[in-house]
């Protein structure tokens, strides 16, 4: 299996400030553990802007919210998308590098140049909603990636898994009322951003599988046995399209799942089956949530060893 890594120093310069668990320090730990042995045949690449990126970006998010985000980014220090959402002045060109990444990465797998990729970005993107920046969100990364995909490529099933322990809610918004991309999410429920109940079912390609408070490995299995997994393979998809967030770890501190990096591992090996029977194995991968470093650290290494295959 050949698969890609995308990172770029830039993604560092969007800065949080003091103390915000969307941090560069998520990036450097998943560098560290990409740098080991196991991982030697891993390609990275270092993406560029994506000639009229913000054309791409635009298909998902209104005009005025684009402009709304570039004004405000500041010269120096932060600026307040809301309490949670920050800007600064490296925010805008890894907002785009982040568009430019998931796109590049689709190119390269539906071309036949890598079997799957993992994009390490910054800004996470799936509570970005049309009109809203949100949950440490600017621009819906995934729904960018799943939009371009079918646009360029003529695709007429796209599957996207959310795995991130809070729901995608801008990536359901986008995608409600279209039967060709399939929306799958397991999340913690109650839980920001309070969507994601299982009556949310768009034109029936919406699957949201709640979890509760203190669920672990088993139970999280056991609901992709059921719900998920046979959803993918009904669906069949031509591209298979990952939120990859780890903060449904047991160590994460902003949920109380009890996930840990072997049942990332389980997951991924699922899915890459799937890909490998319906798609050619073609798998984009984008980094979302996980906020322990060290849990994001091994979850990250797991689930790329899976993509690998090895």
């Amino acid at each position: 299996m050949t698969t890609l890594y995308y990172y770029h120093d830039d993604f560092l310069q969007h800065d949080t400030g003091p103390g915000h668990p969307e941090c560069a320090a998520r990036l450097t730990h998943i560098n560290a553990e990409l740098a080991g042995a196991d991982f030697a045949s891993l390609v990275k690449v270092t993406p560029t802007l994506k000639e009229n990126i913000r054309d791409h970006i635009q298909r998902l998010h209104s005009p005025a919210l684009i402009e709304k985000i570039f004004a405000m980014i500041p010269e120096q220090g932060h600026a307040y998308l809301d309490q949670d959402t920050v800007l600064s002045p490296g925010s805008g060109r890894a907002a785009l590098l982040a568009a430019s990444s998931v796109c590049d990465a689709v190119d390269r797998v539906l071309t036949g140049q890598a079997d799957n990729a993992f994009c390490a970005v910054r800004p996470p993107g799936h509570h970005a909603e049309a009109e809203r920046a949100m949950g440490f969100c600017l621009f819906n990364n995934i729904a960018i990636a799943a939009t371009y995909a079918r646009r360029q490529y003529d695709l007429q099933r796209v599957a996207i898994v959310d795995f991130d322990v809070h729901h995608g809610n801008g990536t359901q918004q986008a995608f409600y009322q279209q039967a060709e991309v399939l929306y799958a999410s397991t999340h913690q429920m109650p839980h920001y951003p309070g969507s994601g109940h299982p009556s949310e079912t768009g034109v029936g390609n919406i699957v949201n599988v709640p979890l509760a408070a203190g669920d672990g490995g088993p139970q999280f299995r056991q609901k992709y046995r059921d719900i998920i997994l046979p959803a993918l393979k009904l669906f069949k998809p031509q591209l298979m399209l990952l939120s990859a967030g780890f903060d449904a770890h047991k160590d994460d501190p902003l949920a109380s799942i009890m996930l840990e990096a072997d049942d990332y591992a389980w997951l991924t090996r699922q899915l890459v089956e799937i890909a490998e029977r319906e798609c050619s194995g073609h798998i984009v991968s984008i980094l979302e949530g996980g906020y322990n470093l060290a849990a994001l650290q091994e979850s990250v290494g797991a689930h790329i060893k899976a993509l690998m295959n090895s």
